[in-house]
């Protein structure tokens, strides 16, 4: 895997980690951190694994933005910021790997908004979780984005107003993360739940998440055009073909991708 300044990738299996390396800074993503992790997440889509682990190194996951970097910036350059950001989350989603986020400390900001954005996500007992622009002067506009699709309108308003922290039950309750794990099976229960979520068709697989992303927010007329269309024509893949095939004959499929 490629080296990186504030990101570390390494690839195990069929699984590839993707940590955040800035552990003075608490994973506070500024413009190269960004940057990096794109990359790292485009670079992970061109491979064959099946799964990515997202995850910070040091005592959090990520604090959110850098404000260093951010209050040195005029509004377009901020805005350039944000569109950047904004890419990194949408790649996440646009990857065909399952992405999960493995979640210790505090994911706070745009480090809610990370965990939000990956498709699964599994957190430490002793993890927090906050949209902190509430109680502060700049308010998490875009980290409520994809927080704003996880979890109920009235929790949404309590986290994003407030500006507290709720904790990993929470999160939990709230529909924010798939899984708590004692601090010490943290890392047990995100595998376990990736080789779950990644067995079978890795082809299927792909074409399920970004059909799901294509219509989670569509209306559902337009949501079954979608699906409609996208499973016929996933009816006439490899994969699709030998799943079938081997349940008629009552065998083990053996996955031709």
């Amino acid at each position: 895997m490629a080296l990186y300044e504030h990101v570390l990738a390494v690839r195990d299996g069929d699984t590839i980690h993707i940590t955040m390396n800035r552990p003075d800074r608490r994973n506070a993503l500024s413009a190269g951190h960004l940057g990096e992790l794109r990359t790292a997440f485009r670079a992970a889509a061109d491979t064959d694994a099946t799964g990515i682990v997202l995850a910070g190194a040091g005592p959090v996951f990520s604090a959110g933005h850098d404000f260093a970097d951010v209050a040195a910036r005029d509004i377009d350059q901020v805005r350039e910021l944000l569109e950047l950001c904004t890419d990194l989350m949408r790649t996440i989603q646009s990857v065909p790997q399952v992405v999960i986020a493995r979640v210790h400390g505090l994911a706070t900001a745009a480090g809610c908004q990370l965990v939000a954005s990956c498709d699964l996500a599994v957190a430490a007992a002793s993890a927090g979780f906050a949209l902190p622009g509430g109680k502060g002067g700049w308010f998490c506009h875009t980290p409520a984005v994809p927080v704003a699709r996880a979890i109920p309108r009235k929790q949404l308003m309590e986290l994003a107003l407030t500006g507290d922290p709720i904790t990993a039950a929470t999160a939990l309750d709230w529909g924010l993360i798939n899984a708590v794990a004692p601090d010490d099976q943290l890392d047990t229960t995100v595998t376990d739940l990736l080789a779950r979520a990644t067995r079978g068709s890795r082809a299927s697989k792909a074409l399920g998440k970004r059909t799901l992303y294509a219509q989670l927010d569509r209306p559902e007329a337009d949501a079954y055009a979608i699906a409609i269309e996208v499973m016929a024509a996933a009816s006439q893949l490899p994969g699709a073909k030998e799943g079938m095939q081997a349940f008629l004959e009552k065998r083990q499929p053996v996955w031709p991708d």
